[in-house]
């Protein structure tokens, strides 16, 4: 059983176990530890969002792996992909981001990259939970003269703005576009708004005030329609929301209709076979996009295959089959061939280059494909029970999928990252895909609620 590591990383209630500053420190002390391979001076990238607990987890971190004898550099507030850059660009030795993504601000997490950019697989986070939990760091501290020091990168955030820039096409701007952009008052508050800005876009900006606690407050990814209606009310071309940590995106057209992450990933695949650069013609997603993104991608070509949830399990197959597109529903939408991670302002700028190349509006593109009804409920789980050993709810589910005949999906799962149960129900009569969802979730809340 993992003991701190989820999906994505360490996540908690801040300075409740295992979010807490003397877990932080000894998370620091064990990545430092791990990432020490031949004899050079080691070094630590650590950025974080806009939460107030995130000067507390910088600061606890950042003594840990100094302790054990190696340098840390500091970036402040940058998006989550932006730390997966700086720490591949910098050839660091790992990268740290702390945030809790799309969590409100009580939560904070501990996410990790590997020296390549990408995060961690399970055997090398197994590998820190045995660290953490066990003694043998003590005998590995180093002499005085050894311990680690303390650098601030004053430039990483033009460095990751110049590189956004350069994934556009260099023969376009965005000149004459109006943009809106939701930063959810979240790690991309500064640099989001530039990028857009600089390519010639004419940007409203909205959720660039943090203030320590209304990081995804009624703002970004989680609530786009404050997005939508900015929109409509300053007639803008696209709307652009970028949750928490700005690794995901959701986007509404300019009537103020949401773009999720399986329309997204329709319109740029269809443009990247058009081009040639699809490579393999095939998209990877999760269990959780919708049937008419396969159904489209078949019927033009192109193939769909599945991974668990969460964007770390698309980037693991994408990389083991040499595939370079892939995504969530959700909005973390990877383009491999310009970052190792999801990064919500580049899937933004690259879906504006196929409107800007095709001269259509986005309302046009997103009809791309044909969304079969989907029925998702959260609720919150006092305890994970295995619901695959409880009958009645195992029976439940293979009835309705049964009555389905094929032409929908039923999916219960837990939060990797939250107390949260999930059921999602897909399929071509919503009122019958409602009355199986709530059905299967009142189940369920009888055993774990």
């Amino acid at each position: 059983m993992r003991r701190l590591f989820g999906t994505d990383g360490v996540r908690g209630i801040a300075n409740e176990y295992p979010m807490t500053a003397e877990m932080a420190m000894q998370i620091g002390r064990a990545i430092a530890v791990l990432c020490q391979h031949g004899n050079h001076r080691h070094k630590i990238i650590i950025g974080k969002d806009t939460r107030i607990s995130g000067y507390m987890f910088e600061t606890s971190l950042s003594s840990g792996i100094c302790s054990m004898g190696v340098d840390i550099m500091l970036v402040g507030p940058l998006p989550t992909p932006a730390i997966a850059f700086i720490t591949q660009s910098m050839r660091a030795d790992a990268g740290i981001v702390i945030s809790a993504s799309h969590n409100p601000y009580q939560d904070n997490g501990i996410k990790i990259f590997s020296r390549d950019g990408f995060k961690l697989p399970d055997e090398v986070e197994e590998k820190i939970e045995e660290l953490v939990f066990a003694a043998s760091m003590d005998s590995l501290r180093p002499s005085p003269e050894r311990i680690g020091k303390a650098f601030r990168i004053d430039d990483a955030s033009g460095r990751y703005i110049q590189h956004l820039k350069n994934t556009f096409p260099p023969e376009m701007t965005l000149d004459g576009l109006r943009v809106v952009v939701d930063c959810a008052n979240g790690a991309a508050y500064k640099v989001a708004p530039v990028v857009f800005e600089e390519l010639g876009a004419d940007v409203i900006s909205a959720g660039i005030e943090p203030d320590g606690v209304n990081i995804n407050r009624d703002v970004g990814a989680l609530y786009p329609e404050h997005m939508a209606e900015l929109v409509k009310k300053h007639r803008a071309d696209i709307g652009i929301a970028l949750d928490g940590d700005a690794d995901r995106v959701i986007i509404c057209d300019e009537k103020g209709s949401i773009v999720d992450g399986d329309q997204i990933m329709a319109i740029n695949a269809s443009e990247m076979a058009e081009t040639g650069r699809l490579k393999k013609n095939t998209v990877v997603a999760t269990v959780m996009s919708n049937m008419g993104l396969e159904v489209f991608l078949k019927e033009n070509g192109m193939k769909l295959v599945r991974t668990q949830v969460g964007d770390r399990y698309v980037v693991e197959y994408m990389r083991k089959y040499g595939l370079n597109f892939g995504g969530e529903q959700s909005g973390h939408i990877i383009f491999m061939d310009y970052l190792t991670t999801g990064d919500g302002i580049l899937a933004a700028l690259q879906t504006l280059s196929v409107m800007k190349k095709r001269s259509r509006p986005l309302s046009e593109l997103a009809k791309i494909i044909r969304k079969f009804p989907q029925v998702l409920i959260n609720f919150r789980v006092k305890e994970k029970k295995d619901l695959n050993s409880i009958g009645e709810i195992s029976k439940a589910i293979k009835q309705a999928e049964k009555s389905l005949k094929g032409r929908g999906r039923v999916l219960v799962r837990y939060s990797g990252t939250e107390m949260k149960a999930r059921v999602m129900v897909e399929g071509e009569d919503r009122g019958k895909i409602e009355k199986i969802a709530n059905e299967i979730s009142e189940l369920i809340k009888k055993y774990v609620c």
